[in-house]
């Protein structure tokens, strides 16, 4: 909770400077370089959807808006495929952009293994790797997991959500569609099975007032029987 709270004031506080009347196409350049050097914000797309950022585009600021859409949505590897179009990354971006890379291959896969995080990583050796997952994953909170040298893999338990991408915007609203759609006909089930208990209960009840109406009945009739023979 601590950390979705940071992230929340964070984002709050990025996107207040970026929304500034008075914001400059350097501001705003310099502000992406903040944004996506700190140590602690993992999520951009909130930031990106500012119009001010509009101004950006045409000037010599404009990749900066490009370095903004990669850490939002990309990869280590996005960024080495157009590393020709986007200026030199800071040693924190790169930082920041590996442990992203972590957190999209865990959005499909929960047993990640070392050779495949190595390649995306650009990481040499198993030791580099996972002083990698430990110290700028698990303790910085974004990740969850065991590190398995015998399988030579890294099994996620947790891993923080990323910016959804625009295409996968209707895959997110079919798929929730889908859960509420599940979940009414769950609960009309578990509504209908209440009515059927609370049903069975008062017939239940019904059929054990007749039952011992009936004993009483017998009791009087003992008793009528026995004081007629006396």
């Amino acid at each position: 909770m601590d950390i979705e709270r940071k992230q929340s004031e964070l984002i709050d506080h990025f996107v207040k400077q970026a929304a500034g009347e008075d914001a400059s196409a350097s501001n705003l350049a310099a502000l992406i370089l903040e944004a996506t050097a700190h140590p602690s914000l993992f999520a951009f797309s909130e930031i990106l959807s500012v119009p001010n950022l509009a101004k950006l585009k045409g000037t010599q600021y404009s990749s900066s808006l490009d370095v903004l859409r990669l850490f939002s949505y990309g990869t280590w590897s996005d960024y080495k495929r157009n590393v020709g179009c986007l200026p030199t990354l800071l040693p924190d971006q790169i930082r920041k952009l590996k442990q992203l890379t972590v957190l999209t291959l865990a959005e499909t896969e929960k047993v990640l293994p070392y050779d495949q995080l190595m390649e995306e990583l650009d990481v040499s050796n198993v030791r580099e790797l996972e002083d990698f997952l430990i110290n700028e994953c698990m303790y910085a909170g974004i990740a969850r997991g065991k590190l398995d040298q015998l399988r030579r893999c890294f099994e996620v338990q947790f891993a923080a959500g990323r910016d959804l991408r625009p295409e996968q915007l209707d895959n997110m609203i079919h798929t929730l569609s889908s859960w509420l759609g599940t979940s009414d006909s769950l609960l009309h089930l578990i509504q209908e099975k209440i009515k059927w208990a609370d049903t069975m209960s008062e017939a239940n009840k019904i059929h054990k007032k007749e039952i011992m109406d009936k004993v009483e009945e017998v009791k009087k009739s003992l008793k009528v029987s026995l004081m007629i023979q006396q």
